[in-house]
């Protein structure tokens, strides 16, 4: 059974009478398929979701990532790499199901693969926690992934994760030091590495495995520090100002191709992945090999080098302020205004010390006259 959002009622109703007429013995009356007319409105369909998914506005992209049919980690996984042999466990707490990782090989090539997973229906979305991770999971790819730095192996990430999981447990067991630490791993990798956000991006959840050399996302993927009930919650204390929040946020894969925030974007099928998925498999596919293929050219230094001077660099050159400095004069130019301002301090001592002893002789005098 297809699953449909709000805005796909026209859609529904195409498809519903082209199921009708391609089997025309559930109907009474009926015994031929009239292909003119099944062809006629598969060309009607077509159009419809051309129209329909050209003109998503930010709210709309945010339901088309959650869609429950869309592909998740495990479709990519199992169909995208070779051998793929899962790790599991921090060697701290325990086996987070939130996320699947592992070696594998891609086009010949040995990766380390780790992947944000949701589950396909409800048994499964319980198991994993609905890709929401713990600690634990954290942990683990923290884990793994200074593995693959050890033994030369590329890594990549598939982030669809509605945020880290909140619970009382996970933040007993160090929730944030998990993420923070899962970041400063990532951008200290000598070995390139490439997150791919295929649905949902939330907050630090998300950020913790997207911290890399490469960041793609599909097209109607969203990436946001928040999730856009949230952000309406606090902003107009109203959860129904989904579309003002979402458009407030620029969560979407074109406005943060503009931002410089993501490296690419993988073109979907018209009316989402879960359409076509064998489509966006194989574009999904060329991406990796193209992006695989320019980062191993890298020495080790130029691959850290490159990360981190990409996210030193977002938000500066469009130079949103006329003093905005370069990534390489943030550092100096902070050391050198703490000595400026030390030494210009001493300069003018002669002036300051009898200001302040002035100041401070008044306030003593006025205190002692009130009393």
């Amino acid at each position: 059974m297809k699953n449909y959002l709000n805005f796909e009622n026209e859609i529904k109703n195409i498809e519903a009478e082209i199921d009708k007429l391609k089997d025309p013995y559930n109907n009474e009356g009926i015994s031929t398929v009239d292909t003119g007319r099944i062809d006629k409105l598969q060309l009607d369909l077509d159009k419809k979701l051309k129209d329909i998914y050209s003109k998503l506005d930010p709210w709309q992209t945010t339901l088309v990532a959650r869609h429950e049919d869309r592909p998740k980690s495990k479709f990519f996984i199992d169909n995208l790499f070779d051998n793929f042999f899962p790790l599991s466990g921090d060697r701290l707490f325990g086996e987070d199901k939130s996320s699947i990782a592992g070696l594998a090989n891609f086009e010949g090539r040995s990766v380390m693969v780790i992947g944000q997973e949701k589950g396909e229906d409800l048994n499964s979305r319980i198991e994993r926690n609905f890709g929401m991770m713990r600690p634990e999971g954290y942990r683990k790819s923290i884990r793994l992934m200074k593995i693959a730095d050890k033994f030369g192996l590329p890594i990549i990430f598939f982030i669809d994760t509605p945020g880290a999981y909140p619970g009382v447990g996970a933040e007993e067991r160090g929730q944030a030091e998990a993420i923070a630490k899962s970041i400063e791993c990532s951008l200290s990798l000598g070995v390139p590495t490439i997150s791919i956000i295929i649905g949902e991006g939330g907050s630090g959840g998300a950020i913790a495995l997207a911290s890399s050399n490469k960041i793609l996302m599909f097209e109607n993927a969203i990436y946001s520090v928040i999730s856009p009930e949230g952000c309406a919650s606090i902003l107009w204390r109203d959860p129904k100002k989904t579309l003002e929040a979402a458009t407030a946020m620029k969560l979407t894969s074109n406005n943060l191709l503009e931002l410089k925030i993501i490296d690419e974007i993988v073109k979907e099928p018209s009316g989402g992945a879960h359409r076509d998925k064998d489509k966006i498999l194989l574009d999904l596919r060329k991406s990796i090999s193209r992006n695989l293929g320019e980062l191993t050219t890298m020495s080790r230094q130029e691959v850290i080098d490159q990360r981190k001077n990409k996210f030193l660099n977002i938000g500066r050159e469009k130079k949103l302020s006329k003093q905005a400095l370069s990534s390489e004069e943030l550092f100096s130019n902070g050391v050198n205004k703490i000595f400026n301002t030390k030494n210009s301090f001493w300069k003018n001592k002669f002036v300051i010390f009898p200001t302040v002893f002035i100041i401070l002789f008044i306030i003593l005098t006025f205190y002692f006259n009130i009393n």
